[in-house]
C-alpha cells in the first residue's frame, strides 16, 4: 500500500462501471491468485463473472487515498429477488429447502475479496458495517452462503471440516445439506481426534469471523473443482446473535 492513509467509502456499485470493477477484484483474487475459472469468466479483459451478477445488489469498497479504486467486495441477493432471477447460487451445491421453507427474509452473501494489499487492515471492517446497514434496512432475518478452503484435496482439510462439522453444525431449522451428487462428508476425523488448535488455524479468516459472530456450517462439504475451492455453507441468524455479537458485526471500526 502507498504511503497515504486509506479513505474507505463502502457502498452498493451505482452502474455497469462500478460492476466490472468490483469483477475486475474477483477477477485478481479467485482466479489469477488462487486459481479458479468458469465459463463465463474473460481472461483477456480479466473480469470475474457469472450468470448471477445481473440480479445481485454489489456492494463495494472503495479507496478514495487511491483514486476511487476498489479494494473491496460482497454479492448480496434478497430472497425475494432471487425467486424473480436466477436463484441462489449457492442452490447448484446445498439444497436451500431449510431456509426456504423457513419463510424468513434471508440474504445469500457470496464472492467476499478483499485486495492483497488490504488484507488485515480495517477494510473488512467497512465492508461488515455496510452490509450491518444493508441487513437492517432490508429486515433480513438469516444470512447464509458459500465460503471456501482453497485447493480441493479434502484429506488435507480433515482437520478444519471436522471440527466444523462436529462444533459448529447448524441446528436442525437451517441445517442445509449439499446437494447428493455433491456430497463431501465433513466428520472425517472423530470428535476425539480433532486438534482444535491445528484445526481453527488451518480455517480461513472469514470462515472464522462468521463464527465468532453466531454463525453454523451446513452439513457436508462441496467440491469445487472449477474454481478450485472447498466450500462449505454458512448460515447465520440475526436473531440468535447476542449483544456482543451484534456490537461487534455493526459498530464501525477505525
Amino acid at each position: 500500500m502507498n504511503a497515504a492513509e486509506p479513505e474507505f467509502e463502502a457502498r452498493l456499485a451505482r452502474d455497469a462501471e462500478e460492476v466490472r470493477a468490483a469483477q475486475g477484484l474477483r477477477y485478481e483474487v479467485f482466479v489469477a491468485e488462487l486459481g479458479g475459472d468458469g465459463p463465463m469468466v474473460d481472461h483477456d479483459l480479466r473480469l470475474e463473472r457469472d450468470r448471477f451478477d445481473p440480479y445481485y445488489d454489489h456492494l463495494i469498497l472503495i479507496d478514495r487515498a487511491r483514486g476511487g479504486r476498489v479494494v473491496g467486495v460482497y454479492r448480496l441477493m434478497p430472497g425475494d429477488r432471487a425467486a424473480r432471477g436466477e436463484g441462489f447460487y449457492t442452490a447448484g451445491e446445498y439444497d436451500l429447502s431449510p431456509l426456504i421453507a423457513s419463510g424468513r427474509r434471508l440474504l445469500e452473501l457470496g464472492r467476499s475479496c478483499l485486495h492483497s494489499d488490504y488484507r488485515g487492515s480495517a477494510a473488512m471492517f467497512h465492508l461488515w458495517k455496510a452490509l450491518a446497514d444493508y441487513v437492517l434496512e432490508n429486515g433480513i432475518e438469516v444470512l447464509f452462503g458459500v465460503a471456501s478452503f482453497h485447493g480441493t484435496d479434502v484429506e488435507a482439510l480433515a482437520q478444519p471440516l471436522s471440527y466444523l462439522h462436529h462444533f459448529h453444525l447448524a441446528p436442525r431449522p437451517l441445517r442445509v445439506r449439499a446437494r447428493p451428487e455433491h456430497f463431501q462428508r465433513m466428520n472425517l476425523l472423530s470428535p476425539e481426534e480433532v486438534d482444535r488448535k491445528a484445526a481453527v488455524a488451518a480455517t480461513p479468516a472469514l470462515i472464522k469471523a462468521y463464527l465468532r459472530l453466531g454463525g453454523f456450517v451446513g452439513e457436508g462439504a462441496f467440491v469445487d473443482r472449477e474454481f478450485n475451492t472447498t466450500d462449505v455453507c454458512l448460515v447465520m441468524d440475526t436473531a440468535q446473535m447476542n449483544a456482543r455479537q451484534r456490537d461487534f458485526y455493526s459498530r464501525p471500526r477505525p
